[in-house]
């Protein structure tokens, strides 16, 4: 029997991606169906970090406490590039969350849905896309029995897209040079070559006959095990992973007193690098791996793909609420597709660095790489650049904050202290006063709080229009700017706030 939907926006996929723009599209209102093809979420670690940018994103939302409280415990310690033993500091950058953050994708997964059907998002599982119809008025997507009809889709449907294969949009870039295995694994018994503990990346990787391999534990006799071949002998990627053959490799590096107890879920991966063109085609957006894969490095896939949601939320919010026009949706392209290019060539240097059996010009790369890791400059820009944190979106504008992030600071105001992070819970931009150089007069766009403060520290300017993503709109350093210049941005640039 045939069951029609109707919906504001159609989101594709349940991965962190589709339901990260679930929770912003209900956070702002709009009528958000999410189908994903698999019947129940399958409880595998994946890409199991949250870098800083990304977790000062989602304590906007107040999603990071309930997130980490399901961390998997670790010392603090950087992150890193190419996994070259030299943590990445992220201090410089004036973050309360200078570590990246171990979580299981599965549980990230399980909070973001438990949020976006809380906000009124309905999850239907077992529903896999066959068809997607798209014209200017809207999209019909058939999946089975069921026909949702809405006014936009947004394809978060990972890798191998349906959508995109559906709608013949290549995926340009170059494909993958070798494969390996991820698998959620149980040691019966460990040698001494075992890592105990969660340390940076470089403590964690080995090679021991024929194989490389990257054993993180999770806690008790859960371990999540990578691994490859050194002669890079490739398989089916859709042959199932066999006990033997992830018995064979722990045991070739970590010995044969490394006993494997049990496998929880496994999977095939490559190192293929791609991107859409353009990650908007009409009524039809793009985001996450959908959009743009890249080799496994460094930790970029999951934090590129919610940062896109992030991105892509309050702006289609905005057009299908009526308060921006649906040009605005191409802000989305201009922004995070020089994002994700950017990530593809740093993944693409780092697969050089990491080669497991690097040849001997690669290996003296390495070593003057790793110096040049420990000067303090060049670390920090790692460091931004891994983390997410140096982001700049290039907008209009002349004062030097527009279009950067703005650090979660201390502020007092006439509700008491608070942290700027607190302001963002609502989704809306907010027009941050520090120092009275707001009219009082001023009447401001649906969906953007005036919140006049005081803080300890200098934000480097006297008043802040920040974007409901936490990515400054405009700003002033004057009382004399927050007039005509406050108005036109409140009035005519719809990528400054909506």
């Amino acid at each position: 029997m045939l069951t029609e939907i109707e919906t504001e926006v159609v989101v594709v996929g349940a991965g962190p991606t589709g339901l990260m723009l679930a929770c912003e599209l209900t956070l702002a209102g709009v009528e958000t169906v999410v189908l994903e093809k698999l019947p129940e979420r399958i409880r595998q670690v994946k890409g199991g970090a949250i870098q800083p940018r990304t977790a000062e994103m989602l304590e906007l939302r107040g999603l990071l406490e309930p997130l980490r409280r399901r961390a998997v415990l670790r010392e603090p310690i950087g992150g890193h590039f190419a996994a070259l033993p030299v943590p990445l500091d992220c201090a410089p950058w004036r973050t309360r969350h200078p570590h990246p953050i171990a979580i299981p994708q599965w549980e990230i997964e399980e909070v973001l849905e438990e949020r976006a059907i809380g906000a009124g998002a309905r999850v239907l599982r077992g529903a896999a896309v066959s068809a997607v119809q798209a014209d200017d008025d809207g999209v019909v997507v058939a999946a089975g029995d069921l026909r949702v009809r809405a006014r936009y889709l947004a394809a978060c449907d990972g890798g191998h897209s349906t959508v995109r294969k559906l709608l013949g949009l290549p995926f340009p870039g170059r494909p993958g040079t070798h494969q390996a295995v991820l698998a959620d694994i149980r040691l019966s018994a460990v040698s001494p070559l075992v890592p105990q503990e969660m340390g940076h990346m470089s403590t964690l990787t080995r090679q021991g006959g024929g194989y490389w391999a990257m054993l993180a534990p999770l806690g008790g006799d859960r371990y999540r095990f990578t691994f490859g071949r050194a002669d890079r002998a490739d398989v089916d990627r859709d042959t199932p992973v066999t006990h033997e053959e992830i018995t064979a490799a722990l045991r070739a590096v970590y010995g044969q007193e490394t006993s494997l107890g049990g496998v929880d879920n496994s999977s095939r991966f490559g190192d293929a690098t791609r991107q859409l063109e353009d990650y908007r085609a009409g009524r039809v957006l793009f985001a996450g791996d959908a959009a743009h894969i890249h080799p496994p490095l460094g930790g970029q896939g999951l934090n590129l793909g919610i940062q896109d949601a992030f991105n892509l939320g309050w702006k289609l919010a905005s057009v299908v609420q009526g308060r921006a026009p649906s040009d605005l949706l191409d802000s989305y392209q201009a922004e995070r597709h020089p994002v994700g290019a950017q990530v593809l060539h740093h993944t693409s240097a780092q697969r050089v660095l990491a080669d497991p059996h690097p040849n001997e010009d690669v290996a003296a790369l390495r070593a003057i790489f790793i110096d040049l890791m420990r000067l303090p400059d060049a670390n920090r820009h790692l460091a931004g650049l891994m983390s997410g944190l140096s982001l700049r979106y290039e907008l209009p504008g002349k004062h030097p904050l527009t279009g950067r992030r703005v650090p979660d600071t201390d502020l007092v105001t006439t509700a008491g202290p608070t942290r700027l992070s607190a302001l963002f819970a609502s989704g809306h931009a907010v027009l941050l006063d520090l120092t009275g150089a707001v009219p009082a007069e001023l009447e401001l766009p649906p969906r953007v709080d005036l919140v006049r403060a005081t803080c300890v520290d200098d934000l480097g300017a006297a008043a802040l229009l920040i974007r409901p993503d936490g990515y400054v709109g405009w700003a002033a350093d004057t009382s004399a700017e927050c007039g005509d210049d406050l108005l036109a941005a409140l009035a005519g640039d719809p990528v400054a706030l909506s």
